[in-house]
């Protein structure tokens, strides 16, 4: 089948709006699966996408479809994860394709990703086909969606399909719409063999699964290739398509999307982005867009059981496998033994992260405060980044601290304006524009550090507004801001599993909330033991465990009052010489509380 009967596009929307449905649905109405194998959610294969009802990983799939002209087209469909944490995964996958989907829910209208998702279509010049999904909703308003693409993403509204991926209804309509509008692939100029890598996974017995678009020459089994970053050469060992299960081919061409197993052993062999070329005829140049993914958050992970440290290491490498974004390297703490400083793209990438340590490996694993990489100007001028508050030098050797800055776009109705200003205040954040997008609703744009918006923000932004807001953001400039390092001291001996990065004005609220919680989970001693949030050496929050108190007179019976005080003065003089010499050991429980409520 030659390139000008090939299609590729991929599904882009804001969460919830429908994208694993009508995948499901353009499968079943082109009879790729069979009665047999329908399920809901077919190309979301972790049960973690399943329970969450999100997609993390890109799954392609290959299509047959014979139009109303008469011809059999061939659709490959890139289903691609909407959560802003995966998206460099979005652009790669996008990077592969002539065309997008664009589904929007007749009853909410456009979101805050669904504009970030139509920019990102825009940046790789696609051809954007609005779907107005959901049309069967009681709550379905036509009107207002098609006045929001005009208004908000300058569609023409006459272009909208509308559709019901639940309902099966428009679905043909959509697939005509591909056909007609999205280009086929671009004849190659050369016979080069260029081909992208938009997503790899791992396969127990065959290593790694490259996802692949060919832009230009064939791949066959045998053909000697070369990834262009790593510069590492490897024997392709099967190439093929995925209907939706991986179906071995002869060969793959120009335009075809597929997947590529060479004898890769590890993830780190593989970038995604990267280009495959063949070694003996390689391509003068790689394709465009590739760059490294740099992780933004950082947490220390240990397991429950430091005798677990060797089986995490290889859970960890395999999970690296799957997931080129997520990056690791081992480090101890005096507290929590032996483990390993993450990396992630966001918050919820790290949430995945964990959940698949426990869920695919069994690991029982505690994870540290999540925090974000700053860059540090030490007074001999020197730089550095510091991901890790264990390794920020003292305050005296500081010039300047420099934090990671988000531009955030939060989508909200007008009455909850007021509510979301004052969150945005309390996050150190800047307000830059307000902007009406129709009568009920307005589009805010804000400037906060990265390190405010990871715990709670969404959480709150969405309680606010009653679930009716939206929220995206993408990464700014690093900025300088007033940080301190926040150790906990108890008896005097700092813990490096609490010690946090705060900004100045709001250490002292942030160290009395960890000393009221670790007062409630550390068990009492039979010394009095204070726990204190120190700054520099600055004490700036105290609590205090009190003593268990052991009734050294209880057989006592009467006589002289002076025989109970020697005995009560005696039992004082051990304490303090108890405190002088005890150590608080602080159970397991007490920092995976503590760390857990924290988080």
């Amino acid at each position: 089948m030659g390139t000008e009967r090939t299609r590729n596009f991929s599904i882009i929307a804001h969460i919830d709006h429908g994208k694993t449905t009508l995948s499901d649905r353009l499968l079943e109405f082109t009879q790729t699966i069979s009665e047999r194998e329908k399920q809901d959610q077919l190309l979301d294969s972790m049960d973690l996408e399943r329970e969450r009802g999100i997609t993390i990983k890109s799954h392609p799939v290959t299509m047959h479809y014979p139009a109303k002209d008469g011809i059999t087209y061939k659709l490959n469909l890139l289903d691609t994860p909407g959560h802003v944490d995966f998206s460099y995964e979005v652009s790669r996958s996008l990077a592969a394709c002539e065309g997008a989907l664009l589904l929007v829910d007749a009853a909410q209208g456009v979101e805050a990703q669904t504009v970030a998702n139509v920019h990102l279509a825009l940046q790789q010049h696609l051809t954007v086909i609005p779907v107005i999904n959901k049309i069967d909703l009681p709550s379905a308003d036509l009107p207002m969606v098609k006045r929001q693409l005009e208004d908000i993403l300058a569609i023409p509204a006459e272009e909208a399909v509308p559709a019901s991926a639940k309902m099966g209804l428009g679905i043909e309509d959509i697939l005509e719409a591909i056909i007609a509008r999205v280009p086929p692939p671009k004849e190659p100029e050369d016979d080069f063999l260029r081909a992208s890598v938009f997503d790899s996974v791992y396969d127990t017995y065959r290593g790694v699964v490259s996802y692949i678009r060919i832009m230009s020459g064939e791949i066959k089994r045998g053909t000697p290739v070369r990834m262009m970053s790593t510069n590492k050469a490897y024997e392709v060992k099967e190439v093929g398509v995925f209907t939706p299960k991986p179906q071995p081919q002869s060969e793959l061409r120009s335009g075809d999307v597929g997947y590529l197993i060479a004898n890769m052993k590890s993830s780190t062999e593989v970038k995604i982005g990267d280009t495959v070329t063949e070694s003996r005829n390689p391509a003068p140049e790689p394709l465009p867009g590739f760059k490294e993914i740099q992780p933004m958050v950082f947490a220390g992970i240990y397991p429950i059981s430091t005798e677990d440290f060797e089986q995490l290491k290889l859970a960890m490498g395999k999970l690296q496998i799957n997931d080129a974004a997520f990056t690791y390297q081992a480090e101890s703490s005096a507290a929590l033994g032996f483990g390993f400083r993450c990396g992630f793209l966001g918050l919820l990438h790290m949430e995945i992260v964990q959940e698949r340590l426990r869920r695919e490996f069994q690991m029982d694993v505690i994870s540290t405060y999540p925090g974000v990489v700053y860059e540090v100007t030490l007074t001999n001028g020197e730089e550095m980044l510091v991901d890790n508050p264990m390794h920020l030098p003292e305050p005296q050797e500081i010039e300047e601290i420099r934090e990671p800055t988000v531009r955030v776009f939060v989508m909200t109705p007008n009455d909850y304006i007021g509510d979301i200003m004052q969150l945005v205040m309390e996050k150190r954040g800047i307000m830059e524009n307000t902007e009406t997008l129709d009568e009920h609703r307005i589009l805010l744009t804000c400037t906060l550090p990265l390190n405010e918006i990871l715990v709670d923000f969404n959480d709150r932004m969405k309680s606010m507004t009653r679930g009716y807001g939206s929220m995206d953001y993408e990464h700014a400039e690093y900025r300088a801001a007033k940080l301190i390092r926040m150790d906990m001291l108890i008896n005097g001996e700092p813990v490096d599993a609490f010690s946090t990065i705060v900004h100045r004005d709001k250490a002292e609220a942030r160290g009395r909330h960890l000393a009221n919680k670790l007062k409630e989970v550390i068990p009492r001693q039979l010394f009095k033991v204070a726990i204190q949030a120190a700054v520099g050496g600055k004490i700036i929050a105290r609590e205090t465990i009190t003593a268990m108190r052991k009734d050294v007179t209880a057989k006592c019976y009467g006589g002289d009052i002076s025989r109970k005080r020697k005995l009560l003065e005696k039992q004082k003089e051990g304490k303090k010489r108890m405190k002088s010499v005890g150590k608080v050991n602080i159970p397991q429980e007490a920092f995976i509380q503590v760390l857990k409520t924290s988080n």
